[in-house]
């Protein structure tokens, strides 16, 4: 990522006004009548542009209301994820946070319900505008909603006031919305014009205070009051100095710095990306965020239009709003690679690198307690004599035991299973590990078979968001070619159902059950899945022979899927201190983030407890024991401490 600072201010911009949870019907083609399921995200064009530019690497923040409920945290929590500064944000304990239901059903045709009566957005008021965070930043962005009511307009032109006083730039994105300013009805949320003398009135009052102005040609007729695209660029000319961009759909658009003259084109241009138009919603906002991310940048005019464009070719390539805008990495490889797809939603190279560089979480390092053995288990409670029942029971208080370990510190996680782990992930939602792994491969099963049903995109639909799937396979690449491919096309199916409902995929290989486990064993089995466009976030290996073994693997990723997370090491019930020699070997090869492992500490208390040997707190207090030790290790191989 290039620098983008220009001074020493925290923040490059704060965008100021709506915020939204925005409900997109997932059935394309389809009237909003006829929707059955919704995708849910961040909405409204501040929100939006602020998740937009901080993918693209300014320092961004959102001034705004949410409602005191689930919807106003999930903004919040959601922007933080995003890197969005929320330090703006302030709870409404009277209103609801604002909904959006969406829908595709055409080309070009968004039909959009607004459920903003008396939302909590709309209620921002002057008193909302501190000084000192106005101040913090290198520009603002006001929108034309929230000149819509007198308390909001007050609000941002008060902003606006503190703003040119203490050098900062003024970025007005005219964002015309009719129904929102009581001009169409509940139904015409996607009418994009109705004239107004009141709305051109009090828009044309802001132009003067602005160094950019943004907008469609219907949006810049409004802000004007003029009737036609060429008198409405001259009148806010007439009024204002700011560099005006003209949007212009699948045309691009245009920059006019200077005099307009009577040529409409007579602008900077920058380059267009034809494309195939799937949904408009949100594309002028992720076109905002690239034209900024160049303005504030430094970039030419140029540059700056160029890559506005190119995120809204994304934009309207793909469903969602905020979620789909690219990073600045997917941004820089579009721009040198292109795509030799019109629907960019359909670029696996684009896609991939869209996944990887906008995950929900950081996780640098991982130590995994796993306890998602199903017939391991069944077998100890069929020695013993225990009721398979129990064995739920016995994992919650494996839970319990990583948990203490933990201690709510980050890089510590589980692997959890469907079969006897149920109450095992309630008590794990409890706790504040940063991650889950959750098995669907049918155990012992080769070829790959998954453990419920063979259908697994059915299946994923129904799990939380930040669970990951965990799918392990008896791969050798010695296998016959028969069960390699029935096993290749297993793996490439849950893949590709891993990224349709967005989970993250661990892959786990172990070879050296069914062959010899040299040092090119892994690296060849990982090429050939690699190049069957296979790309985990996680692989989970078994210990390697060799520190060549371990250079080889992580040359072999590193070529492939840069962003993979990295590998994590399995146990397979190996004592302890074979497990930290096995540590020690790793000790050169970053790759390997971590270790999930099982056996080498719960079976010792299972047999016990499921005996009825030791009590609850004895297994707890044993298996504890053991992680501690297990992460003690680990962390001096990697020369750190747990924070």
């Amino acid at each position: 990522m290039t620098e983008t600072h220009a001074d020493d201010r925290p923040l490059d911009v704060i965008c100021i006004g709506r915020a939204s949870v925005d409900l997109y019907g997932q059935q394309i083609g389809s009237r909003l009548e006829d929707i059955a399921s919704f995708a849910k995200s961040v909405g409204g064009c501040p929100a939006n542009i602020s998740v937009g530019t901080a993918r693209l690497g300014l320092r961004s923040a959102l001034l705004t209301r949410v409602g005191a409920e689930q919807m106003g945290s999930f903004i919040r929590e959601q922007l933080v994820r995003e890197g969005v500064s929320v330090e703006g944000i302030a709870t409404d304990r009277e209103r609801l946070t604002a909904l959006v239901l969406l829908s595709v059903e055409a080309e070009g045709v968004s039909p959009m319900i607004f459920m903003r009566t008396d939302c909590a957005d709309m209620a921002l008021s002057e008193d909302d505008i501190d000084e000192a965070f106005i101040r913090s930043a290198r520009s603002i962005v006001v929108t034309g909603t929230h000149f819509s009511r007198d308390n909001s307009d007050a609000a941002q032109r008060k902003a606006i006031r503190i703003a040119r006083a203490s050098g900062g730039k003024v970025v007005f994105d005219i964002d015309y919305r009719p129904n929102l300013w009581g001009l169409a009805g509940h139904a015409e949320g996607f009418e994009r014009y109705v004239k107004s003398d009141h709305v051109s009135s009090r828009l044309k009052t802001v132009l003067p205070d602005c160094d950019l102005i943004v907008g469609t040609e219907e949006e810049i007729m409004i802000a004007s009051g003029a009737d036609d695209v060429l008198g409405a660029l001259k009148t806010i000319r007439s009024l204002s100095s700011a560099t005006i961009v003209l949007k212009r759909g699948a045309m691009g658009c245009i920059v006019y710095d200077g005099v307009i003259s009577d040529d409409l084109e007579d602008g900077i241009v920058g380059k267009g990306f034809p494309i195939e138009i799937y949904n408009v919603l949100g594309a002028g906002d992720a076109f905002m965020s690239g034209l900024l991310r160049g303005w504030l940048g430094g970039e030419s005019l140029q540059t700056a239009a160029t890559w506005a464009n190119a995120c809204g070719a994304f934009a309207v390539s793909r469903l969602l709003c905020a979620p789909e805008y690219p990073s600045f990495e997917e941004l820089q490889y579009f721009l040198r690679n292109g795509s030799p797809h019109r629907a960019l939603r359909k670029d696996e190279a684009l896609s991939h690198i869209h996944w990887a560089t906008t995950r929900r979480n950081d996780i640098p390092a991982l130590m995994a307690f796993a306890c998602d053995h199903r017939i391991q288990l069944e077998d100890i409670a069929a020695r013993v004599g225990a009721d398979p029942a129990r064995i739920g029971d016995f994992k919650v208080l494996a839970v319990k035991a990583a948990a203490r370990v933990a201690d709510g510190r980050p890089g510590y996680g589980m692997l959890l299973d469907e079969k006897h782990g149920r109450d095992a992930m309630f008590e794990y939602a409890r706790h504040g590990f940063s991650w889950l792994g959750r098995p669907v491969e049918l155990p012992g099963s080769r070829p790959l078979r998954f453990e419920f049903s063979q259908d697994i995109g059915s299946q994923l639909v129904e799990w939380p968001v930040d669970h990951c799937i965990k799918c392990l396979s008896f791969y050798h690449p010695d296998d016959p070619a028969e069960l390699k491919t029935e096993q290749q096309q297993k793996l490439r199916s849950l893949f590709d159902g891993a990224r349709k409902v967005g989970r993250e995929l661990l892959v786990e290989i172990i070879a050296g059950k069914h062959g010899a486990l040299g040092d090119n064993t892994i690296p060849r089995a990982l090429e050939e899945l690699y190049a069957l466009g296979i790309k985990p976030d996680w692989w989970k290996l078994e210990p390697q022979s060799s520190p060549e073994a371990w250079a080889k693997i992580e040359t072999v990723i590193a070529r492939h899927d840069p962003w993979c997370r990295g590998i994590v090491l399995l146990g397979l019930e190996a004592p302890q201190a074979e497990l930290e020699a096995a540590f020690a070997a790793t000790a050169n090869a970053p790759i390997v983030k971590g270790f999930a492992v099982g056996r080498t500490l719960f079976a010792d208390a299972a047999e016990k407890w499921l005996a009825g040997k030791i009590s609850d707190e004895s297994a707890i207090d044993d298996m504890a024991a053991r992680f501690q030790r297990l992460t003690e290790s680990w962390l001096a191989v990697r020369g750190r401490k747990a924070a």
